[in-house]
């Protein structure tokens, strides 16, 4: 069964809600988190389509999507 777009809309005000009524630095840690969280499973992905690779070809393998990532940001 697929959410609704009305029940998604929901989900993003209450996601607003919550945002906004935790401090800064409750606000920063849960940006480090997610970061972290993204990392996590970009590294799992990186494992997938590399299945040999160790972690530091990993590890190289996420620093350069990231840096990717970033460049593409400043064009944008």
């Amino acid at each position: 069964m697929e959410p609704t777009p009305e029940l998604l809309a929901q989900l993003d005000r209450e996601d607003i809600e919550q945002a906004r009524r935790m401090r800064p630095e409750q606000r920063l840690l849960a940006g480090a988190e997610l970061f972290d969280y993204a990392c996590a499973i970009t590294r799992a992905g990186i494992r997938a389509q590399h299945p040999g690779a160790d972690e530091a070809t990993v590890l190289r393998i996420l620093r350069e999507r990231l840096e990717l990532a970033s460049r593409f940001e400043d064009r944008v």
